[in-house]
């Protein structure tokens, strides 16, 4: 089984950890019922103390993918393999909603708002902490008796450094969620074609998920992902603008249009503290 797992050690990360991550990460695979085609194993260093690891799969024909981040090599390590057991188990089972996480949301405010909308104006700074604290603990989901640790990044500077432009695809917001669930994202960009607009998925409060479009419009018909629907169109900017926009309200991320075309981007926050930037292909 170890010869479907590839790893790729960055810069910065010890050689020999690619041998142990091997052995793990085929010891997860080799128990499993799922139909396994290739494993491709990424492990780098993220911040000043920080570590990045990421295993892409190919499972019973579907893509599917697990981040973690954590202080140490060995934690990072089994914190994938955990999170594969069970990113495997959920393709073979079907797929079903996931729980919102109550711990992130019973420590911050009742109600956190979109983390990908203009935050309301006049919020008192105690209160804007509390929802940049509490957006902060729901940025990646989580079973809610199980600790994950969101470290720290060093702020960078504000500049775009990857950018990623690609056909999207044209699905349902059902579809769309269950890919964001599978390939771990905190949020998805795609095509709806009810309204024909770019629209995203996301995970944020209460529910777990909620559907944006560029252009404002009614919810979908019997969608069987609990989403929420936010109110109005994605707000048109330019990238300068988006850039300032996510970094003056300290956002993981910002779904916005391009001016003219009106097609949808998404501007994020890496796990290093810098900028990427999704777009549709015009």
């Amino acid at each position: 089984m170890g010869e479907l797992v590839t790893v790729r050690v960055c810069e910065g990360i010890s050689r020999g950890f690619a041998v142990d991550a091997r052995a793990r990460i085929a010891a997860v695979v080799s128990g499993a019922d799922a139909l396994v085609e290739s494993l491709r194993v990424r492990v780098g260093p993220v911040g000043p103390t920080g570590v990045l690891a990421q295993v892409n799969a190919d499972v019973d024909g579907r893509r599917i993918r697990v981040q973690e981040v954590a202080v140490d090599l060995g934690e990072a390590l089994d914190r994938l393999a955990d999170g594969l057991r069970g990113r495997m188990t959920a393709v073979a089972s079907g797929w079903a909603p996931r729980p919102w996480p109550r711990r992130a949301r019973s420590r911050g405010p009742a109600a956190a708002p979109s983390s990908v909308e203009t935050p309301p104006a006049g919020v008192p700074e105690v209160r804007a902490q509390q929802v940049r604290a509490s957006e902060a603990r729901a940025r990646r989901w989580a079973d809610p008796q199980a600790a994950r640790t969101e470290l720290p990044c060093a702020a960078g500077p504000q500049d775009i450094v990857r950018r990623k432009q690609a056909h999207l695809v044209w699905c349902s917001p059902d579809a769309a969620a269950r890919t964001m669930d599978a390939m771990d994202f905190d949020i998805h960009l795609f095509t709806d074609p009810a309204t024909e607009t770019d629209a995203v998925v996301y995970r944020v409060g209460p529910t777990g998920y909620r559907l944006a479009r560029t252009a404002a419009a009614g919810p979908p018909t019997r969608p069987i992902a609990p989403l929420t629907l936010s109110p109005s169109g994605a707000p048109e900017l330019t990238e300068n603008q988006a850039v300032e926009r996510l970094a003056a309200a300290e956002l993981p991320y910002l779904f916005f249009a391009q001016p003219g075309s009106r097609r949808g981007r998404v501007l994020y926050r890496r796990f290093d503290g810098r900028l990427g930037l999704i777009a549709g292909a015009s």
